[in-house]
C-alpha cells in the first residue's frame, strides 16, 4: 500500500486531496463538533497518514497543536514545505506509533489510512493510539465499506472498527460527504466513526 501511495504522490495522482477540498464544509462541521466541549488550548492532535498535510494544517489553524505522520517521505516533505500553519510533521508508521516517541494526544484523525490495513495492522494502529491517547481522548476515523473494487482500499465495517479499538466507546457513525469523490468510490459508502477512550481502570 505504501508503495502505491509513494507512486501516486510522485506522479501527482491524489484524488483524495481533491475530494477533501470538495468536502471541506462537512469536514469543518465534524471538527466543530470535536471542539464544542473543549476549551482552548484545544490540546494535541495527531493526523495519521497525513499525506501532504491538508487536514493537519486545518487542525493547526483551528488551534490544535497538530502533528502529521506519514510513511511516504515525498508527502511529508511537501507538508513541511508549504508552511501554511504551525503544524509539524514526522515520517513514521501508523502501526508502530509507540516507537515514534511523539508524546500523548487528545485527538486522533485518520482520513482513509485505517481502512486500507489488514486486521492485524488495524489492531496495531488502534493499540498504538490507545497507548499514546490521554484519558477521554477522541478519534475520528474515515472508513470505506468493503466493496471489492480494484485499486480501492479493502474497507472496514463497524464491527472491524470496534474490534480494533478495544477500550474505546463508539460514540457515533455518520455518512461521509462523497460529493468530491470519483464515482466508483461513492459505492463504498464511506462512514465517519467517532470514538472516545475510556478512562484507565486503577
Amino acid at each position: 500500500m505504501s508503495t502505491g501511495y509513494a507512486l501516486a504522490y510522485r506522479f501527482g495522482l491524489t484524488p483524495w486531496e481533491r475530494a477533501g477540498k470538495a468536502a471541506q464544509a462537512s469536514f469543518d462541521a465534524l471538527l466543530d463538533r470535536e471542539e464544542a466541549d473543549r476549551v482552548k488550548p484545544l490540546g494535541r492532535a495527531l493526523d495519521l497518514g497525513c499525506g501532504r498535510g491538508q487536514h493537519t494544517h486545518d487542525l493547526a489553524r483551528r488551534g490544535w497543536e497538530a502533528v502529521g505522520l506519514d510513511n511516504v517521505p515525498r508527502a511529508v516533505h511537501a507538508a513541511e514545505a508549504n508552511g501554511q500553519s504551525s503544524a509539524t510533521f514526522t515520517l513514521g508508521d501508523v502501526t508502530d506509533l509507540r516507537s515514534a516517541e511523539l508524546g500523548t494526544f487528545d485527538f486522533f484523525l485518520d482520513v482513509g489510512c485505517f481502512h486500507g490495513l489488514d486486521a492485524s495492522q488495524r489492531r496495531a494502529e488502534a493499540e498504538g493510539i490507545t497507548a499514546i491517547g490521554n484519558d477521554g481522548s477522541t478519534a475520528l476515523v474515515l472508513g470505506f465499506q468493503p466493496a471489492g473494487l480494484p485499486f480501492v482500499p479493502r474497507g472496514v465495517t463497524r464491527v472491524d472498527v470496534e474490534a480494533a479499538f478495544t477500550g474505546w466507546d463508539l460514540v457515533s457513525v455518520d455518512a461521509a460527504d462523497t460529493s468530491g469523490m470519483p464515482k466508483p468510490l461513492k459505492k463504498t459508502q464511506p462512514q465517519w466513526y467517532r470514538l472516545r477512550k475510556r478512562p484507565a481502570v486503577s
